[in-house]
């Protein structure tokens, strides 16, 4: 049995299972066990025939490999069973409720799918003249026009990949509008305590110096303190609204007056905007630009690294300054607008080499026409109503963050229920994967000692939320009752057990090598 360097096993004891009964091939039920697919056995088979190449490789002088290329060699039933069978050892939006709170892992309707891959939008080629890109830019103009009627801003910028993407963009079109009125001076971005962390990261990358904004005891921005800080060296403010305890800050309207008493822009996360869409037009409440995480609000998939999409809409004062480019129509159509000069002459410049992620527009656009202005409205009430749900049927157990008044898309708890229990949060996330639901955010937003974030969604019954928390009720009762093994020791039922995830993190094991022959392969202690 592998074990790692705190003494926990990573897999599941082959002498001896939970219930005192193992299986012989390591797979549980009808779950097969799976091998890195470096370790099948087989290096000569594949599912594809090549011809033999008809010349030689003399011209490749010495770059002729030496060594056969070490790459597994499976047939087409191998590879789509070992695929397969990966894909069932992962949590997914389609199995069962993902709580992951400020992520946001929404359900992603199918007709957003069928609709991203019409040949017209899944074959297009950047490269292609505007002429025959018509439809695809006439829906990238609808998009926008959705979402600046949503937010009441009067400009977008499409292009940003994903929400730090569109926050670097919504700072450098602050920065440019800085430098066009000769505020040079101004060197300070002011983020709240509990802000997501890529606000400060993205403030330090453009070159502004951050300075923190503390927090009240019931988790919004301290005003004395905003005030205080606030100075003709601040360039803007990061907030998120809903903030990241999932709490709508009640004095926007008052950040947003001293801020731009000051001379300062007002930026806002929008990662929760999803809370709010269809009640509140971020325009109204004094917002100068602000990202919009398409697969939070508007249900595409989520970026992970991969195709995300954060346009970013802005206010008047910094519209001028919007990247290229951007979708303009006249009386021939639609085209790009690239360059800058005539009307984009004080755009910052460009966010890509192109424009941005069409299957994300499309995806985003078939949920907003399939749902009408009414539906998204409901979508962020019933967003609302699943989070107090979930924190009116835990609050009696678990101890809400903050407990007073409701709460957004989602409901926050802290560790005080579990003092003297020697359960942790991580112990309580383990073995809620042995229940089969995948753990909510742990230890985020940091204010919060031992945070647990839960963010149901919007796309959740009644009956799923109530099979949700009868299973952390029942842990919870588990914990207080003193069943300190059954946390200690989860995930029992996992694929792998407990592994040592600082180690991994900080010594990751990045290449398969084939063991030597005699010697026993290594724990999986640094995987």
């Amino acid at each position: 049995m592998s074990l790692n360097s705190v003494g926990r096993p990573t897999r599941p004891a082959t002498d001896a299972s939970v219930a005192g009964f193992a299986s012989l091939t390591g797979g549980r039920g009808l779950l097969q066990d799976e091998a890195l697919i470096f370790e099948r056995e087989s290096r000569n088979g594949t599912g594809v025939d090549l011809p033999a190449p008809d010349a030689g490789a003399e011209d490749l002088a010495g770059l002729v490999r030496a060594a056969p290329l070490s790459l597994p060699g499976l047939s087409e039933p191998e590879t789509v069973r070992h695929y397969v069978r990966l894909s069932q050892k992962n949590h997914a939006i389609d199995l069962a409720l993902y709580p992951l709170g400020s992520c946001t892992m929404k359900h992603n309707p199918r007709l957003n799918e069928k609709l991203a891959r019409l040949p017209g939008f899944a074959d297009l080629h950047p490269l292609a003249p505007v002429s025959a890109v018509q439809g695809a830019l006439g829906l990238m103009d609808r998009l926008s026009h959705w979402l600046k009627t949503l937010t009441g801003m009067p400009a977008v910028a499409l292009s940003p990949k994903a929400g730090a993407h569109g926050e670097l963009c919504g700072l450098l079109a602050i920065r440019a509008a800085h430098a066009a009125a000769g505020q040079v001076q101004r060197r300070l971005v002011l983020t709240p305590t509990s802000a997501h962390g890529t606000n400060p990261a993205t403030a330090a990358f453009v070159g502004y110096e951050v300075v923190e904004i503390g927090q009240t005891a019931d988790g919004r921005v301290d005003l004395a303190d905003l005030a205080a800080k606030l100075s003709d060296e601040v360039a803007a403010i990061m907030v998120t609204n809903p903030n990241t305890c999932g709490l709508f800050e009640r004095d926007i309207l008052e950040i947003s007056r001293l801020t731009h008493a000051a001379g300062a822009y007002f930026y806002c996360d929008g990662a929760n905007f999803n809370a709010i869409v269809g009640r509140v037009r971020p325009g109204d409440l004094g917002v100068d630009a602000m990202h919009i995480n398409l697969h939070k609000t508007f249900s595409t998939p989520h970026g992970g690294g991969g195709p995300g999409s954060g346009p970013v809409v802005l206010s008047a004062a910094l519209a001028p300054f919007a990247p290229t480019p951007w979708v303009v129509h006249g009386p021939e159509g639609f085209r790009l607008l690239e360059e800058a000069g005539d009307e984009a002459v004080q755009a910052f410049g460009r966010m890509t080499a192109f424009h941005g992620q069409m299957g994300m527009y499309v995806r985003a656009y078939a949920y907003m026409l399939s749902h009408g202005a009414d539906g998204l409205r409901q979508a962020a009430e019933d967003a609302v109503l699943n989070a107090n749900y979930i924190k009116a049927r835990l609050s009696g157990v678990m101890s809400a963050a903050f407990p007073d008044g409701p709460c957004m898309h989602e409901a926050l708890f802290d560790d005080r229920w579990l003092e003297g229990t020697g359960i942790t949060t991580l112990d309580f996330a383990k073995a809620m994967i042995d229940e089969g639901f995948h753990p909510m955010t742990m230890y985020f937003p940091l204010v919060v000692h031992g945070a647990m974030l839960i963010e149901p969604t919007e796309s959740e019954s009644r009956a799923e939320l109530d099979r949700f928390c009868d299973a952390l009720l029942a842990l919870a009762g588990a914990a207080l009752s003193g069943d300190v093994e059954r946390f200690t020791a989860a995930p029992r039922l996992a694929p792998l057990r407990r592994l040592d995830e600082t180690l991994a993190a900080r010594k990751p094991r990045l290449t398969w090598r084939a063991p030597e022959p005699g010697v026993a392969p290594a724990p999986l202690a640094a995987e």
